[in-house]
């Protein structure tokens, strides 16, 4: 049996750009768990079987929509505190990019997104303060794929 190919969290890499020119994407500090969410949205209708209308209708639907979110939780390092307020407080989406990274193949989706939540807490008083974020697409994301150098 082929052992199928896979890749380590850290080769996930959600990237905030700044920059109004030329964009420059960093990965904030501190994230230690991240996800990636594609959605499709659907509209549903009915398909009748002509050849017998007393049998139930089948469910067919149309795409309407796509749409990404991406979340990530971890340590709040204190180089990435201005970096995840910033692009919240913003009232405009930011530059991001998404990469997953395999031996031989590199993802990337680049586009705009507005950081919708930003959570901070503390376990307790002597745990470390922990972070979690989460953007939403605002329009598309480009998708493209290259060699792994």
């Amino acid at each position: 049996m082929a052992k199928p190919v896979t890749t380590k969290g850290g080769l996930l890499r959600i990237m905030l750009g700044s920059g109004s020119e030329t964009i420059v994407y960093a990965a904030p500090c501190g994230l230690t768990s991240k996800s990636l969410t594609m959605t499709k949205g659907l509209e549903e209708f009915q398909v009748p079987d002509c050849d017998n209308p007393l049998l139930a209708d089948w469910v067919g639907r149309d795409a309407t929509s796509l749409s990404m979110s991406v979340s990530g939780e971890g340590v709040l390092a204190q180089a990435a505190v201005d970096t995840w307020l910033s692009a919240w407080e913003s009232p405009d989406p930011v530059p991001v990019k998404i990469e997953m990274e395999f031996p031989t193949t590199t993802w990337t989706w680049t586009g705009a997104m507005h950081v919708e939540t930003v959570e901070v807490g503390a376990p307790n008083n002597t745990g470390r303060v922990t972070g979690n974020f989460s953007l939403q697409s605002d329009g598309e994301m480009v998708r493209t794929s290259a060699a792994t150098s």
